[in-house]
């Protein structure tokens, strides 16, 4: 009923850190096996799922203070650093370094602007 009035669809088994923010309704999917740190903060539209093959094949781990923009989509058995930040509409399917700025499909590493100023 939740995911139905709200849009976003959090399985109770999903390891998530305190101070979550959701800053917008809707379309937000999380993957049961996802693990997200403390005082994060996610946008509409993104996805963190599963993806990848053999031993690639897997959920994101996510840092701590990672701000996740607008229709991002975070897949596959990576770890994005604490203090980053994943642009809006970006494709993660690689590591991202700790207190670094990622954009694009696939996202690449544009600066090492932290997440400070959005979190």
């Amino acid at each position: 009923m939740i995911e139905i009035l709200t849009g976003i669809s959090i399985s109770y088994s999903a390891q998530i850190g305190s101070d979550f923010y959701i800053g917008h309704f809707g379309g937000i999917i999380i993957n049961a096996s996802a693990v997200i740190g403390n005082n994060c903060n996610i946008s509409q539209g993104v996805t963190i799922g599963v993806s990848g093959r053999g031993e690639k094949r897997g959920v994101p781990i996510i840092g701590n203070n990672v701000y996740m923009g607008a229709n991002a989509v975070i897949v596959g058995r990576i770890e994005i650093g604490d203090n980053s930040v994943i642009a809006a509409n970006s494709l993660v399917v690689n590591n991202v370094e700790p207190n670094t700025t990622v954009m694009g499909v696939p996202a690449i590493v544009i600066n090492n602007n932290t997440s400070k100023d959005y979190i």
